[in-house]
């Protein structure tokens, strides 16, 4: 089979890449990488040859960017895009950390402003895979992922299947945790992308998630532990995704992305990224080593602003990864019909109350030669619903506005966030980006 990964000069193409290498069965024969950028295209081939030198077999890699070319018979696309590149996202975090709010990629207004860049892009993709390669399957790491994921879907239906690692690695946390294997749990997780919680871990049938919160030990050797606390974590009876600790600790967070010397994440890793693909270009002999350097770096440094102890990330978290096993897995159980369940970003078809058929949620899905099917929550706490359904009210707003290119929808956007609480806000802030971003403003009217 043919995988495309539009987003193929990205520095996490690797992971995908390296997880293809440890599929036995070969399911992808040939990797097409599309981006729009020569030189970052040169320098991931260079990390994939040297990672394919380590195997005897492996899919064969080409690199183009013409992305008609890469979609022609592709089986499977993987879209990860970054409109306006690390640049773009420090913007995105600056801005809303110069009018004292939460600057963050896709947690608060800063999410707002990447989905208004991005949904553009999203959607230019989806329609072309409609018409060069209708029958593949399109897997979504773009981020803001469930936002994005919706606007792909409006095009594609349910071939469309947005993936994040926040889930997985929260369970996979949870059941060392519990001294449980993962095989043999099941977790009730709800949410939207970077908004969910873990309600259940169901061993046995029995719930072994109260225990878990019951046992300060076990819940400080988790990340979710120590960034919440016992407390907090028994007073909402769940362990949530480590994003919702920028709602339920919003002003210590952006203080603490204020005070980081003026260095957003964006800036950061633009920084880190510029060096190693200027590294690599010039001495394409190091690339598999390299890559691998400021990859720890990036992973180990990964939500540095949550611990102001300094305490490092746990080393099975830096070493993980997670989104590209997900994507193999969900591959696999496309292409082979290798029956898995993953927690997926995919249109709510009936699984959570209070949404429409169409609004993408992130649910526990069965995925099959027949694509997704997800899994019936039942009902969802009130606190738990009413940030969902806000949240997806700006989602849909951000969407329509990058859609019919109105500034007065994405005013909307602003001002109906949660994180901005302020119509007066919302204008300067519109006005901010689109003062710092001339491709916004050209196309918002």
């Amino acid at each position: 089979m043919k995988l495309t990964v539009i987003g193929g000069g990205g520095f996490r193409v690797p992971l995908v890449y390296g997880a293809l290498l440890e599929d036995r069965e070969r399911l992808v024969d040939q990797v097409i990488l599309h981006d729009v950028d020569p030189r970052r295209l040169r320098v991931i081939t260079a990390v994939l040859d040297q990672l394919a030198a380590t195997r005897r077999r492996s899919p064969r890699v080409t690199a183009t960017t013409d992305l008609d070319e890469a979609l022609d018979g592709a089986d499977f696309v993987f879209s990860a895009v970054r409109p306006g590149g690390l640049a773009g996202r420090e913007v995105d975090e600056r801005v809303a950390l110069d009018h004292g709010l939460l600057g963050q990629e896709t947690t608060g207004p800063g999410g707002v402003a990447f989905g208004l860049r991005t949904v553009p892009v999203a959607l230019r993709i989806a329609e072309r895979v409609r018409s060069v390669a209708p029958g593949a399957w399109v897997i979504n790491f773009t981020n803001p992922a469930g936002m994005v994921t919706e606007a792909m879907s409006h095009v594609l239906g349910d071939r469309v299947v947005g993936i994040c690692d926040s889930p997985a690695a929260l369970c996979r946390r949870a059941a060392r945790a519990l001294g449980v294997p993962l095989e043999r749990a099941w977790f009730d997780y709800v949410g939207l992308n970077h908004l969910g919680w873990l309600r259940a871990i169901l061993v046995d049938g029995r719930d072994e998630l109260p225990a878990l919160l019951a046992d300060d030990a076990r819940l400080a050797s988790i990340e979710e532990g120590r960034l919440f606390g016992g407390d907090w974590l028994r007073v909402l009876g769940a362990l949530p995704n480590e994003y919702l600790w920028y709602w339920y600790s919003q002003h210590e967070a952006t203080a603490a992305l204020a005070d980081a010397g003026g260095r957003t994440r964006g800036g950061y890793l633009r920084k880190q990224q510029e060096e190693f693909y200027a590294t690599v270009d010039r001495d394409p002999s190091r690339a598999l080593a390299e890559w691998r350097r400021v990859r720890r770096d990036r992973e180990a440094s990964y939500m540095a602003e949550s611990r102001p102890d300094d305490s490092p990330r746990d080393d099975d978290d830096v070493e993980g990864g997670g989104y590209e096993r997900v994507a193999l897995a969900i591959m696999a159980a496309i292409g082979r019909n290798e029956r898995s369940v993953h927690i997926l970003n995919v249109r709510n078809r009936g699984a959570v109350p209070g949404f429409d058929d169409g609004a993408v949620v992130e649910v526990p899905c069965i995925v099959d030669s027949n694509g997704t099917h997800p899994v019936a929550t039942g009902p969802v706490a009130a606190d738990q619903l009413g940030m969902m359904l806000k949240v997806k009210a700006v989602e849909r707003e951000t969407i329509a506005a990058a859609v019919e290119g109105s500034r007065a929808r994405a005013l909307r956007a602003f001002a109906l966030h949660p994180m901005v609480g302020s119509v007066e806000v919302a204008r300067r802030l519109l006005a901010s980006y689109l003062g710092a971003v001339p491709d916004l403003a050209s196309t918002l009217r």
